[in-house]
Formats: structure tokens, C-alpha cells, sequence
């Protein structure tokens, strides 16, 4: 393990002495001068090696980055460098928008959770692809996700319009597309995962992904995120829906509306999504749910409350095909990474 990874603890102190956001913001930072130093670069690679396949993409390991620590997609061969089998990057909405008023991300330190309220903010799309196309991750091998959402002005009448922007923008350089309707921090988002909602915004896409396959010679799948705060009818609902579209995969899940785990924690109270420790149990009868009602051939990749090695395998051995990391890096820092991979690999050969 990098010397680096190892001092993690130390650098979380004064991490955690900062607010949670500028804390992130300064995290990435730290991260993109260090990858951008061949020596410090050099210091934190990682190449923790477990091959696997998902949705036809040859993956180095089944542990990926899960979209919102990057949003603009500024920062991806750096966080490439720390040894991920795939990286997401986004939200990205058609437009820029700065999202909701600060502060907008807590942390619960007690209880290993994180709860936000970004909203979607991000540079937009052209920066966004501008970020990815410049990156060199994909060449080096690694397999990039783009997540897309809909503006937070774009009235929930007209929120295909916006993925579908979305979908022809980064469709040229994404080796899988995440269609989020599951924030909980945009109005009426999650509405969109009602089986209506969610036929009509997947039958628009199916159609647009046909003549972007067409127009480039490639079909690029296509992965739904969802929330775990959905009833098991819901879960059984949307697993009809999805493959009648050629979905490929599912994404199991957002952050949590709930705050059952951290009832009378200070932050508790405030609006947003809970992330971290609190979510694992939750989003492993999600994906369970899920698996036994997809069968083998629709990917499920595991996220929520990862934060040991052994929680990621349980991920896998609920049924996801692959997992990603997102809060637990705040907690435990970037050697978690290695620790799921070798958990994973472990087992496997077990």
C-alpha cells in the first residue's frame, strides 16, 4: 500500500476540521497535484488487479468511483491513478447551474453518513465533455461512466428533453451512460421512477440510443440509478420496465431520504440525501430484490454504505456484478479501494 494511503488518517483530521464541502473541493485538489507530480504520481498508483466483465466492458477489477465526487469530470486520470476498475463522473445537466444554497453537505461522523443537498451543480455539459475528452483514463484502459440529469428550471414535463441532450452530448465518449432519476435534491426527480414516468423517459432514450448507435458505430450501454427509498412493488415495477427498454444495467442506489440510523445525531435533520455506513443494509435488499427479479443478464452495480472490504463483497454476493465507492472514501480514504479488491478476489478464488 502507497505511504500515501497509509497517512490518509492524518490528513482526515484536518479534513474534518473544514466544512464538509470545502473539504471535497480541496481533497480534489490535493489529489490532481499529486497525480499531476510524476513522483507523487507515481507514489499512489495502484493497479489492484481482480478482471471481470460488466454489461461487455473488460474491467481491471470490479470496484469503481460512483458519480457526484467528481461532477464536472475534472479530476479522472487522477482519480484513476488510485487504482479503480471504473470511474463515473457527473451528474451533468445540459446547462451549468450552481445547485442549492450553502452550506449543502454534512457530516456524521458517528454514524459513518454524510447527508447533501448539492443539486446537481455543475460547469454543464461542455465543460464537462471538454474535461472527459481531455482526460487519457479510457486510453490507459479504464472504463468511464457519464451520468446525466435534467436541469433544476426544466419543468419534470420536459425532463426527457434534458437526458436526451444529455445522452447524444456524451455519447461519443462514454464507455456506459448513467440516466439519474433518483437525486434527491431536485424537484420531483424521483417522480420519474414510477412506471409510467419511467416507460415514456426509456422508450425516448432506447429510441435516440438506436440512431447514436448508427451515427457511431457503436451501441453504448445504457444504466438507470435508483433509489432505495422505493417499496419492493416499486423495485418490482421498475425491473419489468428496464429490460423491455434493453436497459443494461441498474444502479443500487442513491442516497436515502431516511434518517431511522441517525435519529437525535447533530445534522440529522437537515434536508438531503444519506449516504455512508447507514445505507449498506438498505441498499443490499435493493439488490437483492433486484436480482431475483432480472435474472443473470441485466448488470447490477452495488453502492451505499461501503466501507470495508467485506461490504463490498456482500455487494457481489447479493447479486451486484460490481460496486462503487463514494462516502467511505471520506471515512477511510483511498486504501479502501485495494482492501474491496482484494476482498473480492479473495473470495473468488476461495
Amino acid at each position: 500500500m502507497s505511504i500515501l494511503f497509509q497517512a490518509y488518517p492524518l490528513a482526515r483530521q484536518a479534513l474534518f476540521a473544514m466544512d464538509a464541502e470545502s473539504a471535497h473541493e480541496t481533497t480534489l485538489l490535493a489529489l490532481q497535484k499529486a497525480y499531476d507530480c510524476s513522483l507523487t504520481r507515481g507514489l499512489m498508483r495502484n493497479r489492484a488487479l481482480a478482471p471481470t466483465t460488466l454489461m461487455g466492458l473488460a474491467l481491471r477489477n470490479p470496484v469503481g468511483l460512483a458519480a457526484g465526487l467528481d461532477k464536472n469530470g475534472a479530476h479522472i486520470d487522477a482519480m484513476g491513478n488510485l487504482g479503480f476498475g471504473f470511474i463515473e463522473v457527473g451528474t451533468v445537466t445540459p446547462r451549468a447551474q450552481p445547485g442549492n444554497p450553502k452550506p449543502r453537505m454534512f457530516r456524521i461522523p458517528e454514524a459513518q453518513a454524510l447527508i447533501n443537498r448539492l443539486g446537481f451543480n455543475n460547469q454543464g455539459l461542455d465543460t464537462f465533455l471538454a474535461n472527459v475528452q481531455r482526460s487519457e483514463f479510457r486510453q490507459q484502459g479504464g472504463i468511464l461512466g457519464l451520468n446525466i440529469g435534467k436541469n433544476a428550471d426544466t419543468p419534470i414535463e420536459r425532463a426527457a428533453d434534458d437526458y436526451l441532450i444529455g445522452l447524444s452530448g456524451v455519447y461519443p465518449h462514454a464507455d456506459y451512460i448513467t440516466v439519474n432519476i433518483s437525486s434527491p435534491n431536485t424537484k420531483n426527480l424521483r417522480a420519474l421512477q414510477g412506471e409510467h414516468e419511467l416507460d415514456q423517459l426509456l422508450a425516448q432514450l432506447a429510441q435516440r440510443r438506436l440512431e447514436l448507435a448508427d451515427r457511431y458505430g457503436k451501441r453504448v450501454p445504457l444504466v438507470v440509478k435508483i433509489a432505495p427509498d422505493l417499496t419492493q412493488d416499486e423495485i418490482d415495477t421498475i425491473a419489468e420496465v428496464l429490460p423491455r427498454h434493453g436497459i443494461d444495467g441498474v444502479i443500487a442506489t442513491n442516497t436515502t431520504l431516511s434518517r431511522t440510523a441517525v435519529t437525535g445525531m447533530k445534522h440529522a435533520e437537515e434536508a438531503g440525501g444519506l449516504s455512508g455506513a447507514p445505507l449498506h443494509a438498505r441498499s443490499l435488499e435493493v439488490i437483492a430484490r433486484l436480482r431475483n427479479r432480472l435474472g443473470a443478464n441485466t448488470a447490477i452495480i452495488g453502492v451505499g454504505g461501503i466501507l470495508t472490504g467485506q461490504q463490498a463483497l456482500e455487494k457481489m454476493q447479493a447479486g451486484a456484478n460490481a460496486v462503487q465507492l463514494y462516502t467511505g472514501l471520506i471515512y477511510r480514504g483511498p486504501a479502501l479501494v485495494g482492501e474491496c479488491v482484494r476482498t473480492i478476489r479473495q473470495a473468488k478464488t476461495n
